[in-house]
């Protein structure tokens, strides 16, 4: 399905040097931000309390998050869970305060706005666990990349894997290196968004790959620059309709979503709009430069001996 089909190449490795001292800039930027501010961790990874409420009625999570944050709490998370009546509400540990002392208090200014509440369940979240979960993040962020290069390379060849790894970190760190910047939490869920990004991303290097072999057998004449920047154009149309539809629905999460969703659709948002142009600036180039050639993706054909089926 295409909106549109551009009949002349668009010439865009002529400017991939450009793109990609840009992107450079960009990525350096994002490790010194990592470096000197760090992720702003949520308390599942660096410990806190977790309380659980029931209303007799449903309840707006937004005003529970508002009472709570009225007593001079930071990062306070309340989301709904079960049931609308059902709050699940978790805080910061406070170096003054232990877990008891804390739920009692946030009990105390729900039960003015609503003498209905209950309180379930408290409980504390260790720094313990905390690293345990920053540790299996990382390993799973490690055996997604492990796995996406084996797949490129058994499906394309290794400069493919190469260059599609490099486009796929690059936006990973530039989506922490936004988090970090602007001192956004970093949840379960945000892991769960640059995962996803993961994905996606590589994905997006896939189709132009595969249209660069594809090319490679129609295109004998062509020069490796024209090969990409045809398999880069004769795209674009799926490009804008994939990532528009997707886009779309990511940012209805970001603006109707509400406190639970909103860091995870906003690592979606940023990973996405990075994703389509490292898929073209990026990967597309980074294969370009490591020399990728015609012979790489299919057999050159041997010529047949002139004395081969000669009768002697």
């Amino acid at each position: 399905m295409e909106f549109f089909r551009i009949k002349r190449d668009i010439p865009f490795m002529r400017h991939a040097l450009v793109f990609n001292i840009i992107s450079l800039i960009t990525f350096i930027a994002a490790v010194f931000f990592l470096w000197h501010k760090g992720l702003h961790l949520s308390i599942e990874f660096t410990g806190g309390t977790v309380m659980e409420v029931r209303y007799p009625h449903p309840v707006d999570v937004e005003n529970v998050r508002k009472t709570v944050e009225g007593l001079g709490f930071t990062d306070v998370q309340a989301q709904s869970f079960g049931t609308a009546q059902d709050v699940m509400i978790r805080l910061p540990s406070q170096k003054d305060m232990t877990s008891g002392q804390l739920s009692d208090k946030v009990m105390t200014a729900l039960k003015t706005q609503d003498s209905g509440v209950e309180k379930q369940r408290v409980e504390f979240v260790g720094p313990q666990v905390g690293e345990e979960l920053a540790h299996d993040g990382l390993m799973a962020l490690v055996m997604v990349v492990i796995g996406v290069m084996i797949y490129l390379a058994v499906r394309f060849e290794w400069k493919y894997a190469v260059a599609a790894i490099v486009a796929n970190l690059h936006d990973v760190v530039i989506i922490l290196g936004f988090f970090a910047f602007f001192q956004w939490e970093f949840s379960l869920s945000v892991l769960a968004g640059v995962l996803a990004v993961l994905g996606y991303s590589v994905n997006e290097s896939v189709v132009i790959f595969d249209r660069i072999r594809e090319n490679f057998r129609k295109l004998r004449k062509a020069s490796v620059t024209e090969v990409i920047n045809n398999a880069i154009t004769s795209t674009i149309s799926r490009t804008i309709i994939t990532h528009g539809c997707t886009q779309m629905m990511v940012l209805s999460m970001l603006i109707f979503g509400g406190p639970t969703l909103h860091n995870f659709a906003l690592a979606l948002t940023i990973g996405i709009l990075f994703g389509i142009y490292s898929s073209v600036f990026v990967a597309a180039a980074v294969a370009m430069w490591l020399g990728v050639k015609r012979e790489d993706l299919i057999k050159p054909v041997k010529e047949k001996d002139e004395h081969d089926g000669a009768v002697v």
